[in-house]
Order: structure tokens, then sequence, then C-alpha cells
């Protein structure tokens, strides 16, 4: 299975109504679109409209726990984490966010699940 076809099972899965009446909050679950896939003179516009390579791919903005929202990059099984992706991971933690690498879409929804559990966010709840 494709690293893209393990996103779209988790934005399958966050959309089913059984999901979504448990965590109404998954409405807010969307893809962050920064794929260099494109002509050179479309890649310019996308950098010159703030398009970073490393971004992760998922973004969840609900608070939780300690935490002010869940970033998550998607890769299939065997997928590696480039060194622009873990400079995102790591400022995005220092920044309060919960940030994961997930491998596979069964990764990434126990790493959402996990997180929707902890609870409401506690400005004052910081390590």
């Amino acid at each position: 299975m494709t690293e893209s076809r393990h996103q779209q099972a988790v934005i399958k899965w966050s959309e089913q109504a059984s999901i979504r009446q448990k965590w109404p909050c998954l409405k807010l679950l969307h893809h962050i679109p920064n794929e260099r896939q494109c002509s050179p003179a479309q890649g310019k516009l996308l950098k010159l409209l703030g398009v970073r390579r490393g971004v992760p791919d998922l973004d969840l903005p609900v608070a939780r726990g300690k935490y002010h929202g869940l970033r998550i990059e998607m890769k299939d099984e065997d997928g590696r984490t480039s060194p622009d992706q873990d400079w995102w991971l790591g400022e995005l933690r220092e920044q309060g966010y919960f940030a994961e690498c997930c491998h596979g879409w069964h990764s990434a929804v126990r790493v959402i699940e996990w997180y929707l559990e902890l609870g409401p966010f506690h400005e004052g709840n910081h390590e």
C-alpha cells in the first residue's frame, strides 16, 4: 500500500458516522498539500505562497491535554522521514504540538485516538 493510500484510509476512517459521532472535532482533520510534483513555474509560485518542504501531511487543529494540536507525517510501512521532515516534527514539538511520524494508516488511527482521549487542553499543563 502506498503512502497516499494509507493517508486516504485515515481520512476515510475519520469520516465514518460512528467515528464522527464519537469525535466531532475530526471534521477539522485535513491534509496540508506540500507535494512538489508540479511544473517549475507552479513550484516557484507555491514556494512564493509559503509551501515548505517537510511540513507534515495531516493537521488536526484541536488542542488536547498539554498540546496545541496534532500533526502527522504519513509513511508507508517502510518509509523514512527526510531531514526536512525531521526538522519540522522537532520544531512543532517545541511549539507545543504533538507531532509524529506514522507508518501505515493503523498507526495513524491509533495516534489520533490516543491524542483525542487526552481530554481538554490545559494551558498550564506543560512539562
